[in-house]
Order: C-alpha cells, then structure tokens, then sequence
C-alpha cells in the first residue's frame, strides 16, 4: 500500500526557532519533517481508534523565515502533493521584531465552492484565502485564528449523511440521524472539512491555532443546567460528547500548545505510552472533561511579537449553576476559566486580543434580552415563569456572554483595569475577536472607568466563513439591532433589576451577512481591521476589503 496523508500537513503552533507540524497518515510509520537548509525532525505515529498521527516539533529554524518543506511517511515523501498548483509550503516563525497580523473566522460549511453549494452556503472565504495570500508575499508574522465550529458535527450535508448510514449498518453503530456520533464518524467529518486542495494548502502554510464552539460537538452546547439535563438523558450523547471532546484534542487542541505545554499535558503522555491504540485513554480522558470541566483547561495564550492573544473556550468549561445570576456558580467560563484570564488578562503588550468565539458584546437589544432571560430562569418575575424563560433561552439560543451576568461584570471589570493602566502599562488597544452569530460588526466600547487616554476597546466580530443566514433569519438579526427593540430591552433588564452595565457600545458598522474571513494587522501600537469577502466572481474569484477600520 502506497503511504499518504488523509489530512495534513497542518501547521500549527510556531515560535521565533520551532513549528509544529501535524498530520494524519494512511498507516502506522515513523514521519519526518525536513525543511530547506537541513532542518529536520521525526516522529512516530500514535493511534487513536485505528487512525494514525504525529507531531513533529521542528526545531533549530531562524525567527522570521519561512523555509519550504516536505513530509516523509517511512521514507517515502507524501507531502507536497504531485503536480500541485500552489507555491511550496513553508514553516513561517515568528519574528519578535515585525509586524503581526492575524486572520480570524469561524462557522464553516465545507462545500467545494460547488454551484449548489454557493447558492445555499456562500463562498467559501478559506479557499479564497489560499487564493489570495498564494499570490500575496508575506513578510509579518501572519496567523490564522479559527474561532469555533470548525466542524458542523449535528448539520451534515447529504455526502456525510450516506457515509453514516453505511458506516453504522457495517459497525452496528447507533446514533440520531444526520448527526455524527462516534469517533470513527468525526474522524470523516474533519476529513472532509479539511481535504479540500485549496483548505490543505492553506493549513499547511498558515500558523493555525483553534479553539472550539458549540457545532465542534452540538448546537447550544452547555446552553444551561437544564438543557445538559436533557441531553444527558439521551442514550448515545455520552458516546457524543466522549467521541467529540476526543476528536477536539487529537485535530485541533494537540497542535494549539507549545512543546513546553504539550510535555505537560498528561494526556500526550498516556497517548505516547500506549502500545498499540490510545483510543481507551483519549475517551476516559475526554468523558472525564466533560463530567468535571474544571479536570482541564482548553484556554490558550500566544505572544505574538507585541501582540498577546487569549483562546477562550466558552463552552466546556461552563459552570451551569442555577442559582443567583450573580453569584458565580453559572459562569461562561467555569471557576478556573476565569482565574486562567485573570492571570493572562494584563497590561504590557502592544495589543491584547481576546478571541472568544461568542460575542461578549452582541447588539445591545440581544444583550439585554439575554441578561433578563437569564434573571428571570433565575426567578426574577416569580417560579411560575422560569420554565418558560427556559424554553425562550433554548428556542432562541440565548446564551452568549449577556446571559451570563456574572461572567460578564467580571471580564468587563477586568477589560476596564488593563485599558485603564492597573494591570500594567496599558496597551494601545483590548480587541474582543469573535465569530458565531453569522454577521459580521465592529462595536466601538467606552468603559465608565477609562479615560480618554486608556486603551481603545473594539468588538470586531467576523462571521461566518461558509455559511450564510437564510433570509428569514436575516430580517431577524436586523430587527433585533433595531432602535425600538434596544430601548424594549432596556426597559425589561430594568423590570428585572438587571444591574447596569460598566460598558457602553454601538454598532458602528451595521451588520454585514455575507461570508467574511477578518483581518486585523498591527504595527507597532497602532493597528488596522479588515474584512474581506468574495464580491462576484466563481470558484477562482478572490477576495476583497469589503470594509476596515483603523482601531
């Protein structure tokens, strides 16, 4: 049997010496890693459920290259491709001393640019991308941030639909229809998300770091106590959520930490031990995530020349209390979440960027919704109605930073002592990099504790790569920036006795529903925020700045 790579190369993190490269191969082997001037590393696949990977930690290069490389599977070279009609890839690591710019989106359908699909979906902004920066040089220190549902595990299209039903009728497998279940399933999910030539290319060149939403495992996960209730009642979302947090670790979290951090990582330790298959140490590793979110920690930080960028996750680590909203015992980010944020969320860089794939400000009529709905499942207007609020959270996904009172007084009091100077010096800027509600906006904040010579404070949400609201959905993100239904909100949060906000933001740039990938290029203490889209044009149509803003 010919050697290959199903998926991969995938570069991952870098420093200014190291890149970590990962793959996935058709076999067991040995995988080598060799870059122009005679920079190599080698490494030994592991299994997880009969599928094979490796992480090559390459070291030894100078900051700010970005030599070309190839992959060897047991010698034989898989990587680049035959007759591939993109540039070489490169192993690009950081110069401390250049500029950083950072792409960001999230909320991708992988449809191949298909005319069906374009129709439905939109254009596929990581395929242009690929197009756009394989024609562009690139001299800063470029990163790509993939901000949640990088896989749409519970809305598959009908390709993936015909590999279940022959996948469980050979296995014997169970599961709902439509939705993936088990490991084998998301390990063809993610092979279909990213085998595309124009997507490989791209991962392949680009430094990638990932962090997960809720369609990674299933829509509104983690939305309230309730709804995990629920869930858990279900036979096959213990097998779910085992297979999805595992599948989470082994393609995207492994590649997120630097190798100091993955020494660490007990997990990487049991997988590198395991004789023969890991897949019994992933599961109870990923099972025991799941059951007690405090067991790990999925936030990542990252220094990127002056530009410190926080990974948040949002939605494992939820601590889904039902008692006082401002009590701390349901928080968006769990005990530990926020004591990790707490610690990195300081003063000294250039920039701080924290990227959590759901808004922390969405239009002000949808925050104050959320911040009643939750006063209100709360007790706020009597037991009678909290079953109810419930219902209207589940049916209207109302789960964002807003209604989670206490996490959001404590990110924006600890937003307001950075940009303020108590942190540290005070950056030039605190941006808020977000993605999942499918429109992209740029929110301008103003802290009631910052002056006129703190830190700028931006939301910049870019949103969705490949997956565009249908029309009825439009119209009711429209109405829901609307005036009249901004002042109904605040007039409710007030009914419910909602404490004010320190923060204060408008949408500066109404709401955009196209297919956008962002953009954020800092220089020094300045910066300048971009989106690009696909205006017209086919599947070889490249992007352009629809809009920017200097932040």
């Amino acid at each position: 049997m010919t050697a290959s790579l199903p998926l991969g190369p995938v570069l991952r993190h870098v420093g200014p010496t190291s890149a970590t490269v990962w793959v996935q191969a058709s076999a067991p082997g040995r995988v080598r890693v060799a870059a122009q001037g005679g920079v190599t590393a080698v490494a030994d696949t592991f299994t997880v459920h009969g599928h094979h990977y490796a992480v090559c930690e390459v070291v030894g290069l100078e900051p700010g290259s970005a030599p070309p490389y190839e992959v060897f599977l047991d010698e034989e070279r898989v990587w680049p491709e035959p007759d591939s009609a993109f540039p070489p890839s490169t192993l690009r690591t950081l110069d401390p001393d250049a500029p950083t710019r950072l792409l960001y989106g999230s909320c991708r359908t992988p449809t191949g640019d298909t005319p069906e699909g374009v129709v439905r979906y939109g254009p596929d902004l990581l395929r242009a991308t690929a197009r756009r920066l394989a024609r562009e040089p690139v001299r800063d220190n470029l990163v790509m941030l993939l901000i949640g549902d990088q896989v749409y595990a519970d809305e598959i299209q009908e390709p993936m639909r015909a590999f279940l039903r022959d996948h469980r009728r050979e296995s014997g497998g169970e599961g709902p229809d439509g939705e993936v279940v088990h490991f084998d399933e998301y390990a063809e999910l993610y092979r279909r998300a990213w085998s595309d030539p124009q997507v490989r290319w791209l991962l392949s060149t680009v430094p990638t770091l990932m962090v997960f939403d809720d369609h990674d495992i299933r829509d509104d996960w983690n939305t309230s106590a309730a709804w995990r209730r629920e869930m858990d009642g279900r036979p096959w979302w213990r097998t779910r959520v085992t297979a999805g947090l595992g599948a989470y670790w082994v393609y995207q979290h492994l590649g997120n930490l630097s190798p100091a951090d993955r020494d660490k990582d007990p997990l990487w330790a049991r997988v590198r031990e395991a004789r023969l298959d890991a897949g019994d140490e992933v599961d109870a590793f990923a099972l025991r995530a799941h059951e007690e979110p405090e067991s790990y920690r999925w936030s990542h930080r990252h220094d990127l020349g002056g530009v410190r960028v926080l990974m948040l996750d949002t939605r494992c680590g939820r601590a889904l209390g039902e008692g006082d909203p401002s009590d701390g015992s349901r928080s968006i980010l769990g005990p530990g979440g926020h004591a990790w944020l707490d610690e990195n969320l300081t003063g000294g860089p250039d920039h701080v960027v924290v990227a959590s794939t759901v808004p922390v400000l969405l239009p002000p009529a949808v925050h104050h919704l959320e911040a009643w709905n939750e006063a209100v499942c709360a007790g706020a207007w009597g037991g009678w109605l909290r079953g109810p609020a419930e219902r209207l959270r589940q049916a209207l996904d109302l789960e964002h930073w807003g209604a989670f009172r206490y996490s959001f007084g404590r990110l924006a009091d600890a937003v307001g002592r950075v940009a303020s100077g108590e942190r540290g010096p005070a950056p030039a800027s605190v941006l808020l990099l977000s993605g999942d509600v499918h429109f992209s906006y740029t929110a301008p904040v103003r802290h009631r504790d910052v002056g006129g010579d703190g830190s700028t404070i931006l939301q910049l949400v870019s949103s969705p790569l490949c997956n565009r609201l249908p029309a009825n959905f439009r119209r009711m993100a429209r109405l829901s920036a609307s005036a009249p239904v901004h002042l109904a909100g605040r007039i409710m949060t007030w009914l419910a006795r909602v404490p004010p906000s320190p923060l204060r933001w408008r949408l500066s740039s109404g709401l955009y529903f196209g297919n956008t990938i962002g953009e954020v290029a800092f220089a020094g203490r300045t910066a300048r925020a971009s989106w690009y889209h696909v205006a017209e044009g086919g599947p070889e149509a490249l992007p352009e700045v629809r809009s920017a803003v200097d932040v």
